[in-house]
């Protein structure tokens, strides 16, 4: 592929990025500082610290604020700066069971152990436009903080853990258990160290799905549950919280816990599955960095049809899917276009001209 210069060089292009600059801070209005993105715009946050693949949300509130709000050139942001950055050591295996849960429901089952809990949610209200946020004062937050205060129940505190839904399924012998792998992963796939091999282990595909873009994701997921695939699912449970990270202890025997991040885990049970021991629910996993509902649930359903013994929609193979959920690398495909191609064009162009040359000739 051919390129030339943008005319005008680097003096042009220093120049648009000034008019960028300008936009953004030539309004009237207050500027916008870190805390506020990162504390009243956190679903956003979460979304950017998922498909840049690292866990910072100062970091990932000055990328929107950078980016003007664009998720995936935020995404780009963290994700440059991340590769940037010297690994220091990895993490041990993270057990979900240990999450100090905030949010935990289960459309399977009314009663689960540890009960139902709604957790910070909109999905059960109207979605109207509320108006009095149009010109909010501190006195009218500190007002709406002290009136959701005071409505609180008495009840008693979430426990530190609560059990896991999906076990009642695997206490009975009801789910079945993950196909092994024709090659047996020694350690998990590290895709931030190496390109995607296909076929993928699943803790590749589980990596890839955990940084691919929320709405691609979305969409292959809902051409699935559309019908365009072979599964039929329920959410067995859905759990928003912090997970402990814990790392060896060079002085000690004990792990040593270093922080904890917010996830969203969810865990679908999807179509009966015929095995040597009778019928049996399958399972889709899906885990991401910080509140996100729909990326964990469509990440589990993908998760789920790409087992599936022979693909019968896109959403079920693991190359079509795995291929084109990244939104860094799709932005950036997309984007390309808009570089010079006129050594590509100009050829085609002239091909094009001889081709009507000789259609028009007697």
């Amino acid at each position: 592929m051919g390129y030339i210069a943008v005319k005008g060089g680097t003096e042009a292009i220093a120049s648009a990025a000034d008019y960028f600059r300008y936009r953004q801070i030539s309004g009237k209005s207050e500027p916008l500082n870190r805390n506020q993105i990162r504390e009243q715009l956190h679903l956003a946050v979460d979304r950017v610290m998922g498909e840049g693949a690292l866990y910072a949300p100062d970091l990932a509130a000055l990328a929107l604020k950078q980016s003007a709000g664009d998720t995936l050139e935020a995404a780009f942001m963290v994700r440059a700066y991340r590769t940037t950055q010297p690994r220091a050591g990895y993490s041990l295996p993270a057990d979900t069971s240990q999450m100090r849960v905030i949010r935990r429901i289960s459309a399977a089952f009314k009663e689960i152990p540890g009960g139902q809990i709604l957790g910070p949610t909109p999905d059960y209200t109207l979605r109207l436009l509320d108006f009095t946020l149009l010109d909010p004062s501190p006195d009218a937050h500190r007002a709406a903080i002290q009136k959701i205060l005071e409505k609180l129940p008495d009840n008693e505190p979430i426990p530190e853990t609560l059990p896991k839904v999906i076990d009642i399924l695997r206490r009975e012998n009801l789910l079945v258990d993950n196909k092994p792998a024709k090659e047996p992963e020694t350690e998990p796939f590290d895709l931030t160290r190496h390109s995607i091999p296909l076929p993928a282990p699943r803790s590749a595909a589980l990596q890839a799905m955990a940084m691919g873009e929320t709405g691609g994701l979305l969409a292959l997921a809902y051409s699935n549950m559309r019908g365009f695939g072979s599964t039929h699912r329920t959410v067995g449970e859905l759990r928003l919280g912090y997970l402990p990270i814990a790392v060896e202890n060079p002085h000690g025997t004990e792990p040593e816990i270093i922080g904890e991040v917010m996830v969203t885990e969810a865990e679908v049970i999807c179509s009966l599955e015929q095995g040597p021991d009778g019928p049996r629910f399958t399972l889709g996993y899906g885990l991401c960095f910080g509140h996100n509902e729909t990326k964990a649930i469509s990440m589990a359903v993908l998760d789920r049809a790409m087992q599936a013994e022979t693909a019968q929609a896109p959403s079920e193979d693991p190359e079509f899917v795995l291929m084109h959920i990244d939104g860094v690398e799709s932005m950036g495909f997309c984007n390309h276009f808009k570089l010079p191609h006129y050594v590509t064009f100009q050829s085609a162009l002239d091909r094009l001209r001889k081709a009507r040359e000789e259609h028009e000739r007697p």
